[in-house]
C-alpha cells in the first residue's frame, strides 16, 4: 500500500510538471519606452504553455492581445506600452493547471535623440569586411564548447577566427584610411554543421555569435566606432534563417517555413515580381522557394513571422545604436512585408537609412524598389537605398573593352544617364565589387592602371561609394573564384602573419602605392562636401577619355580618367560651359598647381582630379 500512494504521488507530481509553463525564451528580449509605435508583439516559447492565463500588472502597459498558435510550446503577447510607464522590470505572470511562473520582462530607457539618428549618407564611404576573415582579437573565443564547427584556417571556407575585437583593435586603421561607415557581414550566430564564417545562415536572431563575441562587444564596438567618426551598417537577413535554427525542431506554426519539409529551391528569376507577364507559379517559385538547402525560406506572409523580423531590426537599431541597414537578397521575400518593414523603421527613425541588394544590372529592375518610384503595378517598397550593380557591370566593361562606338568608357556614359529611371540616384551605393564576387583588381586582369582608373570613378561620382576590404592593398585569390578564397584572411589580422598591412610591414612597393592612393582620396572625399552633395555634369567619352564634373556654389572639380595607352591633351573649350573663368587647377592627388587656360595634359592609363580655381 505505501508503494501505491508513493507511486500516486510521483504521478501527480508528474502530470504538474507536464502542466506547468515552463518558460525557455521570449524575444524581443526587451523593447522601450518612448517608441512612435507603442505595440510589440512577444514571441514566448517554452514547454506546453499554451492555455496559460497571462497578466500583467503594471500601470500603462496593457495586453492587447493573446494568441495560441498550433504549437503549444508557445505564445504570442501583444503589448501596449504607453509613455506614462516607468523604465525598468515589469511582471509577466503565467498561470496553468494551478501552477504561476513570474517572469521578468525589462523596459528600457531610450539614448537622448534616438529617433533622430542619422543614417550612413553621401558623405560616407563604406568599408565593406567578412568579420571571419578580417582579424582575430580574441584567440580564446575561435573554438566554442557545444557549437558545431571548430575552427579550421587551412581550409577556405572553414572558420578562421576574426572576430569583434579584431575589428575593434584596428578602428584606427579603418578611420585614418578615411571610411567613415562600416558593414560587417552578418555577425549573428551561425551554429551550423560547416561554412558558417560568412553568417548568412543564422541561427538565433538576437545573439551574437559566440566565436564573434558577445551582445555587450557589439554594442562597444558601435560606440567606438561611433568616437571615431564611423557608423556600423548591420547586415540583415529576412528571406531565410539557418537549418539548425533552434526553431525549426519545433515550429510555431505549420507555415512558419515556405515549403517545408518538402524543399524546394527557387528559381531565382528576380524579374517575375515586375513583369506583366509572369506565371503565378514562377512567381511563387521564386518567393517561396529556398535559397539553398542549408537555408528555410523563412514566410513572411504568416504576421507573426513579419512582426518578428521587423521587431528584430528595430531591436537591433535601438541596441547597437545602428547607422544603418544593408538588407541581403531584398527581392526574394514576400515584397509588401518588405514595404511594410521599410515603413515601419522610418516611422520610428525617418533619417535612418537602408540599403538593399537587388543583384541586377538593369537600371529599370533596381529602380523599382526605390522610394517615390511611381510603379505601373503601384507597388511600393519605399526602401532609401540599393547597390547600384548596373553601375558596377558597366565600370568592369568600360575599363577592359577596346574603345568603339557602343563599347568602352561609352558603357559608363550611357548607363550613368539612365540615372533618370530612379527616385533618388544620388543614394544608391557604388560598388566596383563585393564579398560575392571576384575582386575588382582580378575582373580588370591585375592591370593597376585601370584600378586606379576605376576607382577614381567610384569615388568622385555621385552615390555612396562600399570598398570591399583588402582592395587598399590589391588582395587577389589566384587560384580560385570561390567564395571562400575571395573572402581571404587580411594580412597582419593573425599574430604569426608575416605580412602586415595594417603597419604595411611586408607588403610589396606596388601595394603601399595602392594603399596610401586610397588613403589620399578618401581622406579628400570625406572633407570635400561638392563630392558628397554636389551636381554632375557629364561629356561623352570621346578618343578614349571621359571628363565630368561635381559642382556647387562654392567650388567645381574636374575628373578626367584617360583610357589611352598615352598622353592626352584635353582642350578646355568644349567644357566651357562650366569651366568658364577658370584659369588654373590643383592637383589633388600630386599637390601641383597647373595652368588649365589652354590645354590640360593626362598621362597614359591615368585619372586627374582638378580642383579649379
Amino acid at each position: 500500500m505505501k508503494q501505491f500512494f508513493i507511486f500516486l504521488i510521483l504521478f501527480i507530481t508528474g502530470m504538474n510538471f507536464q502542466t506547468n509553463a515552463q518558460i525557455e525564451r521570449i524575444e524581443p528580449p526587451n523593447w522601450w519606452v518612448g517608441m512612435k509605435d507603442q505595440s510589440v508583439q512577444l514571441m514566448v516559447h517554452g514547454k506546453n504553455i499554451s492555455g496559460s492565463e497571462v497578466t500583467i500588472k503594471q500601470k500603462g502597459v496593457k495586453i492587447k492581445r493573446i494568441t495560441p498558435p498550433e504549437n503549444p510550446s508557445y505564445l504570442f503577447i501583444d503589448l501596449n506600452i504607453s509613455e506614462e510607464v516607468k523604465v525598468g522590470e515589469i511582471i509577466l505572470e503565467f498561470v496553468k493547471g494551478g501552477q504561476k511562473q513570474s517572469v521578468k520582462y525589462e523596459l528600457k530607457e531610450r539614448e537622448k535623440a534616438s529617433a533622430q539618428r542619422k543614417g550612413f549618407d553621401n558623405s560616407d564611404v563604406i568599408y565593406l569586411l567578412v568579420p571571419d576573415r578580417f582579424s582575430n582579437g580574441d584567440t580564446s573565443n575561435d573554438s566554442v564548447r557545444g557549437m558545431k564547427e571548430a575552427p579550421n584556417r587551412r581550409k577556405i571556407y572553414g572558420r578562421h577566427g576574426g572576430d569583434i575585437k579584431g575589428i575593434s583593435d584596428h578602428v584606427d586603421y579603418i578611420r585614418g584610411m578615411g571610411f567613415t561607415a562600416l558593414w560587417p557581414t552578418p555577425m549573428l550566430e551561425n551554429d551550423m554543421r560547416r561554412s558558417s564564417y560568412h553568417g548568412y545562415a543564422i541561427t538565433d536572431f538576437y545573439k551574437i555569435d559566440p566565436r564573434m563575441g558577445s551582445n555587450e562587444e557589439y554594442i562597444e564596438l558601435s560606440k567606438k566606432l561611433k568616437q571615431n567618426g564611423i557608423k556600423l551598417i548591420m547586415d540583415m537577413v529576412f528571406n531565410h534563417c539557418g537549418s539548425s535554427h533552434w526553431w525549426m525542431n519545433d515550429l510555431p506554426f505549420p507555415d512558419w517555413i515556405n515549403n517545408y519539409p518538402d524543399i524546394k529551391i527557387t528559381n531565382h528569376r528576380r524579374t517575375t515580381i515586375e513583369d506583366p507577364y509572369a506565371s503565378e507559379y514562377d512567381k511563387t517559385m521564386m518567393s517561396d522557394g529556398w535559397f539553398v538547402d542549408e537555408m528555410p525560406d523563412l514566410n513572411q506572409k504568416n504576421p507573426f513571422m513579419a512582426s518578428y523580423l521587423i521587431q528584430n531590426s528595430i531591436w537591433w537599431i535601438e541596441t547597437a545604436g545602428l547607422s544603418g541597414i544593408r538588407m541581403d537578397t531584398y527581392p526574394y521575400p514576400d515584397k509588401y512585408v518588405m514595404a511594410e518593414w521599410t515603413n515601419r523603421v522610418l516611422a520610428e527613425y525617418p533619417d535612418f537609412n537602408m540599403v538593399g541588394e537587388e543583384w541586377s544590372y538593369n537600371p529599370a529592375i533596381v529602380s523599382y524598389w526605390q522610394r517615390g518610384q511611381k510603379n505601373k503595378d503601384g507597388y511600393a517598397s519605399n526602401l532609401p537605398s540599393l547597390m547600384d550593380f548596373p553601375i558596377q557591370s558597366a565600370l568592369v566593361n568600360a575599363l577592359i573593352e577596346p574603345e568603339g562606338w557602343n563599347t568602352g568608357l561609352v558603357k559608363l556614359y550611357e548607363t550613368l544617364a539612365l540615372d533618370f529611371l530612379y527616385p533618388d540616384p544620388s543614394n544608391l551605393v557604388l560598388i566596383a565589387d563585393n564579398h560575392d564576387m571576384a575582386r575588382f583588381f582580378m575582373q580588370l586582369d591585375k592591370d593597376t592602371a585601370l584600378y586606379k582608373l576605376g576607382i577614381t570613378y567610384l569615388l568622385t561620382t555621385r552615390g555612396i561609394p562600399q570598398i570591399f576590404y583588402g582592395s587598399e592593398i590589391l588582395m587577389t585569390h589566384p587560384k580560385t573564384n570561390e567564395h571562400g578564397d575571395i573572402r581571404r584572411d587580411f594580412p597582419g589580422g593573425w599574430a604569426n602573419d608575416t605580412v602586415n598591412a595594417f603597419t604595411g610591414a611586408g607588403l610589396k612597393n606596388e601595394q603601399i602605392q595602392m594603399q596610401n592612393f586610397f588613403r589620399t582620396l578618401l581622406n579628400w572625399r570625406k572633407e570635400n562636401e561638392v563630392i558628397h552633395t554636389g551636381k554632375l555634369i557629364h561629356f561623352a567619352p570621346e578618343n578614349g577619355y571621359y571628363v565630368y564634373f561635381r559642382y556647387n556654389d562654392d567650388k567645381v572639380v574636374m575628373v578626367v580618367l584617360n583610357k589611352n595607352n598615352g598622353t592626352i591633351i584635353v582642350k578646355p573649350d568644349r567644357y566651357a560651359e562650366i569651366i568658364k573663368g577658370y584659369k588654373s587647377a590643383k592637383n589633388i592627388m600630386s599637390q601641383e598647381i597647373i595652368d588649365i587656360s589652354k590645354e590640360i595634359i593626362v598621362p597614359a592609363k591615368s585619372a586627374i582630379i582638378l580642383e579649379l580655381r
